[in-house]
């Protein structure tokens, strides 16, 4: 007995002395330049032909290299080369396929040509894909294969201008979801047909890999080892910025047989699971339920860290590693968090590197000084923690339906419109003709936008994280104006020197102009009822649900919330038949069309299946939106964007909601963090110092001494009690 319990009390007096009980790392880790980070859910593609979303490109973006990148640090966002030697070359031919002159207007060019040459001596990943051992892999040769490092053997070969061809070959893949085949099979040369080429191919052979090499694509030309053409239709100046997605990084055809083999697809060894780039990190562990690592791509060695930025960039210590090689780090671990309080609790404890911000952790986080400037609060502060914002390139806006006869514009088409039951107050019913005045939609419209008060929305539901909208394009995005020249002059006033939202007298105003005096229908003395159609449950959404009511009642309109699931909201606004709904879109790159064009008329929901979810229609714009969309940036494009904005604002198709805010805690030992909301391979630029987060780890995770030492008096106590009942018992024996 003596012995059991000396034994417990040495091995908590061990304890004691054995450093972090609660590091969630393994020992061996520390000391080593490895990143910290957490993941909410498993990608679900990391296929770059097939991802789209962020959590995939949180991962993609480190691992491929597409010939494009945004500069980490200048502002506006402005593209650099990445793989490519220098930024591509274009020219311009006329449909006659003649040589046009640089500046020849849109409406002349019929054929753009990228030529991008890229950086010699980029190599792949170390990958089973290069090892001659394993071109002829039959089911019985994968039995104890379960991972890529299952296999003993490994290559690598150098990135060639075939294997960009190839990739963009993919993107009419035949047996693979495309989520931009339908843009680019509108821009790149013969993608379209290339499409029902690999089709039919495919059909012919069904379960056969599908050679692309075999089918040439008009629009992709391979020059040499190191350059190759793209042809795209037209004049598309926006065609640079999809070169900095993954969808058209290289990918080598050693990739695509490799994984064909039988037996692969059973094991999870996919493109999906396993993805094989020339980036400068590869995944080396792929366990979604847990974790998920990068590590350093040890052939990459083709770019540093950049050298100049914005003015403030040096001071603020940005450039301290200018000319160094990447990556700084060697490794990224990401673990699974579900939950937002282990997360956070493992960042103050030094165990993540980086943080966002949770609604239940803001107070505690971040404070608003007087002058309304965002700082850590003190707790935050004493930790060496910062905070790091950024606007997003997002819009979260509220559209009304074009289409609808109470809250649309469409009225000098009524056969266009959806035909829905009549409902009392409106609601989608149909009116008479003399009703079905867009002017009178318009001015309702305009009263609701300056009801619905987005900044108190941003503060009670946001934390303050974003900025009230003035139209669709955010900050950052060429056209957009700040200050007195941005703002929506049909739902603020300028005051001083910030914009004032108009009052809610201006807005009833306009309600009884629109017919609707103090919220009832003139003509039908029947309340005016306004239906709002979402996706929205649970708890946190009938919050924003209820104040969104509140805000219509402030003009004496009924809101009503209908309710459904994600997939009939999409056929309900895919039909038309809606007169409100909630949407969000994000920027694929950041150029004005990429959140114009959902407001042109081409690209309605209704009967052209595109963007334009509002169905909103003005021939005025959308002549301005043909002149401006292909002109590279300047004065005369920002003068036509400003007229399409004052359109826009007088028509009132969305409420223009809010741009969220992003804001992002780092620890003090994480250097080179700044936001930037299109690059998603940041993670390269990013620098730990070891030594630092070690000490400081340490002593925040010290383990109280008097619990323990408490138990082992309590043992001892219990050891000589039971020590004592036992002589006792063997006493009276």
């Amino acid at each position: 007995m003596k012995t059991v319990f000396a034994s417990l009390l040495l091995v908590l007096l061990a304890a004691c002395d054995g450093g972090l009980w609660n590091n969630p790392y393994p020992a061996a880790d520390g000391g080593k330049p490895i990143l910290y980070s957490a993941f909410t859910e498993r990608p679900k593609h990391l296929d770059p032909a097939q991802a789209y979303s962020e959590n995939e490109y949180e991962f993609l973006a480190q691992i491929y290299a597409p010939p494009l990148q945004y500069h980490y640090l200048k502002r506006p966002y402005q593209l650099v080369p990445l793989a490519a030697s220098a930024m591509p070359t274009v020219r311009y031919l006329d449909k006659e396929r003649r040589a046009l002159p640089d500046d020849a207007p849109a409406e002349k060019v019929a054929f753009s040509v990228y030529e991008i040459r890229i950086k010699p001596g980029m190599r792949y990943q170390p990958h089973p894909a290069f090892a001659p051992e394993y071109a002829h892999l039959t089911p019985g040769d994968l039995r104890d294969i379960h991972a890529l490092s299952d296999f003993p053997h490994s290559g690598t070969r150098a990135v060639t201008a075939a294997d960009y061809a190839w990739q963009i070959k993919r993107l009419a893949h035949p047996h693979l979801h495309l989520p931009i085949f339908g843009v680019m099979s509108e821009y790149i040369v013969g993608l379209k047909d290339y499409a029902e080429t690999l089709r039919r191919a495919a059909e012919k052979n069904p379960g056969a890999f599908l050679d692309l090499g075999e089918y040439a694509l008009p629009g992709v030309q391979v020059v040499d080892a190191h350059t190759y053409r793209i042809e795209v239709h037209g004049k598309y100046p926006q065609f640079a910025y999809w070169l900095a997605m993954p969808f058209f990084a290289p990918m080598p055809h050693e990739a695509e047989r490799f994984y064909a083999q039988a037996g692969m697809r059973e094991r999870n060894l996919t493109l999906d699971w396993w993805p094989v780039g020339s980036g400068p990190y590869y995944l080396s562990e792929n366990n979604p339920n847990q974790r998920m690592v990068l590590s350093r791509n040890p052939y990459y060695d083709s770019e540093t860290y950049p050298a100049e930025g914005e003015a403030s960039d040096a001071q603020a210590g940005l450039l301290a590693d200018a000319g160094k090689s990447l990556p700084l780090v060697e490794r990224v671990v990401f673990s699974l968090e579900k939950e937002t309080i282990p997360y956070w609790n493992k960042f103050l404890q030094g165990y993540y590197d980086a943080s966002g911000i949770s609604s239940d952790s803001f107070d505690q986080a971040v404070q608003v000084n007087v002058g309304g400037e965002t700082t850590v609060t003190d707790e935050m502060h004493a930790q060496g923690i910062s905070l790091s914002t950024a606007v997003s390139t997002s819009t979260m806006y509220t559209g009304f339906n074009w289409l609808d006869p109470v809250v649309g514009g469409g009225c000098a088409n009524p056969m266009s419109a959806p035909s829905p039951q009549p409902s009392p107050g409106g609601g989608g019913g149909k009116r008479s003709e003399s009703f079905c005045n867009s002017e009178r939609a318009t001015k309702l419209r305009r009263a609701i936008a300056i009801a619905v008060d987005f900044e108190e929305f941003i503060s009670i539901f946001a934390n303050g994280r974003g900025i009230a909208a003035q139209s669709p394009i955010p900050p950052g995005i060429f056209g957009y104006r700040d200050g007195e020249a941005g703002v929506n002059r049909e739902v603020y006033d300028w005051v001083g020197d910030a914009p004032k939202r108009k009052s809610i007298e201006e807005a009833k105003k306009l309600l009884a102009e629109a017919g609707y005096p103090d919220g009832v229908d003139a003509q039908t003395r029947q309340p005016l009822v306004i239906n709002l159609d979402t996706t929205s449950a649970g708890v946190g959404s009938k919050a924003r649900l209820d104040w969104l009511r509140k805000q219509f009642d402030k003009i004496n309109v009924q809101l009503v919330v209908r309710s459904t699931d994600y997939n009939r909201f999409q056929d309900k606004v895919r039909k038309g038949d809606t007169q409100m709904f909630y949407f969000g879109w994000n920027a694929d790159y950041p150029d004005p069309e990429n959140f114009l064009f959902l407001l042109h008329g081409a690209q309605a929901k209704v009967g052209k299946s595109g963007e334009n979810a509002a169905n909103y229609s003005n021939p005025e714009y959308d002549r301005l939106f043909e002149q401006m969309k292909n002109m590279e940036n300047s004065a005369q494009r920002q003068a036509i964007i400003d007229r399409m904005l004052e359109i826009l604002r007088r028509d009132s198709p969305w409420l223009w909601g809010y741009h969220p805010k992003n804001y992002v805690l780092q620890h003090g030992w994480l250097h080179n963090v700044k936001p930037n909301v299109m690059a998603n391979n940041k993670l390269k630029y990013w620098r730990v110092d070891i030594g630092q987060r070690d000490r400081l780890r340490r002593a925040w995770n010290q383990p109280a001494y008097w619990p323990l030492g408490l138990g082992a008096a309590g043992l001892l106590l219990l050891a000589g009690w039971m020590w004592r009942a036992l002589r006792k018992r063997e006493d009276e024996k």
